[in-house]
């Protein structure tokens, strides 16, 4: 019954909408109740997108996971939800599909629960709560409002919608009426001919998504944009060259970026703001005032349907809130500045942090699931620039082990974004005065 076929079909919201409305009745029939979790891990395709709605307007909580993890990923995470189901294949979505669908609430009752990992290098999820009526309905207005959703559109998905933004982008545009296309893989010849063929109005990308797409063209190939209102890109660093591209290509009137993160959105930038601020990523979003303390932490202050916390870890959500005179602020641990006209600079991401074509890896994960390799006496992982992903990863280590002993453990525990892309054998690692690991000097 998929509609993701090997070309991807724009499926019309109200068709969304009921397929969504019988995978809810579905779950009602499994004995899924509100309240529970909902583990969805499918390929990119619109049954992700219809299981994700089904959930979150009918009071389930989905937690959409990369199908692509190794047990050694994803066991702790079910352990730490207690989904009541896993649905992990599109056969299993459409035998839990009821001939009639259920009324689904015309708003969103929570945000997904988005895992994430951080400095600590065990994954958590970000649970907004269910929302009131209120709520709910402004949460979707201030999407809409902003992105200028409406039920003309037809949003191209070409990110992995287990992502929070691509799904944001797909459910907002569905929710204002318009149609919803997904491309199960990124390819710049797929994009072309999708481009070509369902003349879609609006997108969410990645920087490396722009990158392939312009060296695409530069070797001869075309494409006719003209039908993009809105090319949204985020997630990563966007290095100039690509951004003055994008510029060209799409035009200024249509490009914009963003920052945020899973936690939550801290800002939005057109490209002639971007034009006349250059390096800013703009500045914050209708509702929230953006701070920094006094080691140059960004803090965020949000609406009530912007508020979170982590799932099972008070102590975690305790360090990422404090109370401020525009109201309850939270911080993801990027530093940067506001200007005196409110322009957020970034001045680095976590300094832990490595962001390969525009997935975060936590290098601390990644440690944790090489350091047991025999012969690693420690391990240090870090990005080193790649002209292609932005980022790619990398592993210094201590000790006799094998570069094929820890390629294989990889291949066994992570999943394949996460997976460093060379090994080096170094004396010691350079540490701080501390013993911290200098991540910087590797």
């Amino acid at each position: 019954m998929s509609h993701q076929a090997a070309e991807p079909v724009a499926l019309p919201a109200a068709d969304l909408r009921r397929l969504a409305g019988r995978f809810a009745a579905g779950l009602e029939t499994a004995g899924v109740r509100a309240g529970d979790r909902v583990v969805v891990s499918l390929p990119n395709s619109v049954e992700l997108l219809a299981a994700v709605w089904a959930c979150v307007a009918s009071g389930r909580i989905p937690v959409p996971l990369d199908p692509r993890l190794t047990p050694h990923e994803r066991e702790p995470i079910l352990d730490d939800v207690s989904p009541a189901l896993v649905l992990d294949s599109l056969v299993r979505f459409a035998e839990l599909l009821e001939p009639e669908p259920v009324d689904l609430d015309p708003d969103p009752r929570c945000r997904p629960m988005h895992f994430t990992s951080g400095t600590t290098g065990r994954p958590k999820g970000v649970w907004s709560g269910f929302w009131d009526v209120t709520d709910a309905e402004q949460a979707v207005l201030e999407e809409r409002d902003l992105w200028g959703f409406a039920a003309e559109d037809v949003n191209l998905v070409v990110s992995p919608l287990y992502h929070s933004a691509p799904l944001r982008f797909a459910l907002g545009t569905a929710l204002a009426g318009g149609d919803v296309a997904v491309l199960p893989t990124f390819t710049p010849e797929g994009f072309c001919e999708a481009v070509a063929r369902l003349r879609p109005t609006t997108m969410f990308c990645v920087p490396a998504h722009l990158q392939r797409l312009l060296a695409h063209l530069e070797v001869g190939a075309t494409i006719d944009v003209s039908s993009f209102r809105l090319v949204a890109h985020a997630g990563a660093p966007c290095p100039d060259p690509i951004r003055r591209g994008a510029h060209a290509l799409f035009g200024t009137d249509v490009v914009w970026e963003f920052y945020g993160s899973t936690e939550g959105q801290f800002t939005a930038c057109s490209a002639p703001e971007w034009a006349e601020h250059p390096g800013t990523v703009g500045r914050a979003r209708p509702g929230r005032t953006i701070t920094v303390d006094h080691e140059d932490e960004l803090w965020c202050a949000v609406p009530p349907w912007g508020r979170f916390a982590y799932w099972n870890d008070e102590e975690r959500t305790a360090n990422a809130w404090r109370d401020t005179a525009d109201g309850p602020a939270f911080t993801v641990g990027d530093l940067g500045r506001v200007d005196d006209d409110g322009y957020v600079y970034l001045d680095s991401r976590r300094t832990d942090l490595i962001i390969s074509g525009g997935v975060n890896v936590y290098p601390a994960e990644v440690e944790a699931a090489l350091v047991e390799v025999p012969g690693v006496v420690e391990i240090a992982v870090f990005g080193r620039p790649d002209e292609h992903w932005g980022q790619r990863v990398v592993a210094a280590h201590v000790g006799d082990a094998s570069e094929d002993a820890l390629r294989e453990a990889a291949t066994e525990r992570l999943a394949p974004p996460k997976r460093p892309k060379e090994y080096e054998r170094v004396e010691a690692l350079p540490r701080t005065a501390t013993g911290k690991v200098r991540r910087t000097e590797l």
